[in-house]
């Protein structure tokens, strides 16, 4: 068994600044390293090693500098590295990073393909995707256990991939390419001595004429997206902190500002955003329609496809073009007047039994085949487990640029679609534009608003072509559902009440589900927590979780990292208790208390109570 693992050196994020006046990330004096989910699939590559006999190679593209990182892994247990290292690969975006690799890997034959799930410098999660789709090979995403077994033409993985709704157990033949996150493998931590003899091993360089003859494929030629400009942005909190008073005292002067703020009849939100009207049946224009997916979740729309209907019918607006929204799936074409009436002029449907379960070929095999033929301005997609897979497969098909987990959009006056795009954190951002079309983005969910829906509108549903649609690559043997909606929810949740680690342990959960359910509200989670198992991954909310948008947010026993407010960014009220005065979470609240929270919460539960009498 031969395995590669691709891996990406990236800056420590939470030591990056940004320097307003020359409008640049310094990245003088801050640290490297390997990126954490690569990590992660560097040791479960070791561990299959040892399981399987199989051998390792490391895969990096970079500066001379990310040899450094080749080492690491080297001394984690890879046989062998190669560092992809020429000027030619600077300015390189994730499309073409991937056809690099690509071609790289190519130069050998290997069985198992594995990289992390996504970068914490840039979150999008794209590149691997890509690879699969240069090497035509099934992928699985999001991957947190593995099987290697036996099957009819070979070998097979037995895999464990994170969904939305719960996880899945997925097989499928070897050759193949995964990505992996958290709790996928035990991490590796190597000693001074095995880096030591790391350090003197050799490294294989390939320089870009080793890949290609033509050399326009690679670097800012090859790239079709670039960053126009970048900009900060600092939230602006009221930032008041309530600090040695008794618990009673303070929950007091809580109500008194919630209750003045408006935060529980819906005021003090900025997801309250003024409502957009529907408007009649746009005609299409020159521009091309631009296309939404639509995606469901336990049978109904999902609150990021209405959003992405409300947005698009301003650019729609704006362009004198039409909106079309495309439903993939079995007995999907119900959903056809709901997306009517929140903004779509037709809907597109591809609907057959053998589209029931969501597999990335398939889909992408129906969606590239209507793009060719219909030739749509954009085609957005929710940043969704399925959304950012398919919007990559999709990129890596039909050699499109694509910007992922974007926060905003905007036309510009050449009619150029603008994606917003945070970075480093969430407090940094970057408009990206690109020069292939259809443009192509994923979005955020709980950023966008929605328009006011009109049912009088009728339905105009159009049919998808599905003759390259092909056989699935990827074997369902199980779907897993959460066992609480409670996930689901955090997408379009009113109020949230978020737990960190600092609440002890899922012993004291019970009193946290009290206070949410006086507040009719669902659970979320720092990653810290979720790792620990203490809750789903589901509930997760910040850089490698959700972003939501809540009137009212609660965040309790949580440091407040911006690994986590980077999600929070968009909540309307943020309410902070912590028994720290330190913690930086009072930085990213309008109103925090200093108290131990198992003396805090149940005065507010008390509170609630009292006022809801």
């Amino acid at each position: 068994m031969k395995i590669a693992v691709c891996i990406k050196q990236v800056p420590v994020v939470s030591l990056l600044k940004f320097d307003n006046e020359t409008r640049r990330v310094v990245r003088d004096g801050v640290p490297s390293e390997v990126n954490p989910f690569d990590v992660l699939g560097m040791s479960l590559a070791v561990n299959l090693k040892q399981a399987h006999d199989a051998e390792v190679v490391v895969f990096t593209m970079g500066p001379p500098q990310a040899r450094d990182a080749l080492v690491q892994c080297l001394a984690m247990g890879a046989d062998s590295a190669v560092h992809l290292n020429d000027r030619a690969f600077a300015g390189s975006d994730t499309l073409a990073t991937a056809r690099a690799l690509a071609l790289a890997l190519k130069q050998d034959e290997y069985d198992l393909i594995i990289c992390g799930r996504n970068s914490v410098d840039a979150e999008t999660g794209q590149v691997g995707a890509e690879i699969a789709e240069m090497l035509d090979l099934p992928q699985v995403s999001a991957v947190r256990h593995l099987e290697v077994g036996a099957s009819d033409g070979g070998s097979s993985v037995t895999v464990e991939r994170i969904t939305d709704e719960g996880h899945d157990v997925v097989r499928c033949e070897l050759p193949a390419l995964i990505t992996v996150t958290e709790d996928v493998a035990p991490e590796i931590y190597p000693r001074r001595a095995e880096r030591q003899a790391a350090a003197e091993k050799p490294v294989e360089t390939l320089a870009a004429a080793d890949l290609s003859d033509d050399l326009s494929v690679f670097g800012t030629d090859g790239s079709p997206t670039w960053v126009s400009e970048i900009y900060s942005i600092e939230p602006e909190r009221e930032g008041i902190v309530v600090r040695d008073k008794a618990a009673d005292e303070a929950v007091g002067e809580l109500m008194a500002y919630l209750d003045g703020r408006g935060a529980f009849d819906g005021g003090g939100s900025e997801s309250s955003d003024v409502a957009i009207a529907r408007g009649g049946r746009r005609e299409g224009g020159d521009a091309g329609a631009i296309w939404v997916l639509a995606e469901t979740l336990g049978g109904e729309l999902r609150p990021v496809t209405l959003e992405l209907l409300g947005r698009s019918c301003e650019l729609a607006d704006s362009l004198g073009t039409c909106l079309e929204a495309v439903l993939i799936g079995d007995d999907v074409a119900q959903h056809a007047d709901a997306l009517t009436a929140y903004g779509a002029d037709a809907v597109w449907v591809a609907q057959d039994g053998r589209l029931a379960d969501y597999e990335v070929s398939q889909y992408t095999a129906v969606l590239a085949d209507a793009i060719r033929e219909h030739s749509p301005y954009a085609v957005l997609l929710g940043s969704t487990v399925m959304g950012r897979e398919l919007a990559a497969r999709l990129a890596g098909r039909l050699s499109l640029g694509l910007t992922g987990d974007c926060i905003g959009l905007e036309v510009d006056d050449e009619g150029r679609l603008v994606q917003l795009k945070p970075a480093f954190g969430g407090n940094i951002v970057a408009p990206i534009l690109s020069n292939t079309k259809p443009y192509m983005a994923t979005v955020r969910p709980g950023l966008l608003t929605p328009v006011v829906p009109d049912e009088g509108v009728e339905a105009d549903v159009r049919s998808l072509s599905l003759d390259g649609l092909g056989e699935s690559r990827v074997k369902i043997v199980e779907r897993v559902a959460d066992e609480s909606a409670e996930g689901a929810e955090l997408d379009s949740a009113h109020t949230i009440v978020s737990v960190g680690k600092g609440i002890g342990g899922p012993e004291n959960l019970p009193l946290l589900r009290e206070l949410a359910d006086a507040l009719g509200a669902p659970l979320g989670a720092t990653r810290d927590v979720t790792e620990l198992g203490w809750l789903p991954r589901q509930y997760q909310i910040g850089l490698s979780g959700k972003s939501v948008s809540p009137n009212l947010y609660f965040a309790v026993a949580l440091s407040g990292v911006f690994n986590h407010t980077v999600g929070i960014g968009k909540a309307g009220t943020v309410v902070a208790i912590n028994s720290s005065a330190r913690a930086p979470i009072f930085q990213s609240a309008d109103f925090g208390i200093v108290g131990d929270y198992i003396e805090v919460v149940p005065e507010l539960i008390r509170a609630l109570e009292a006022r809801n009498d």
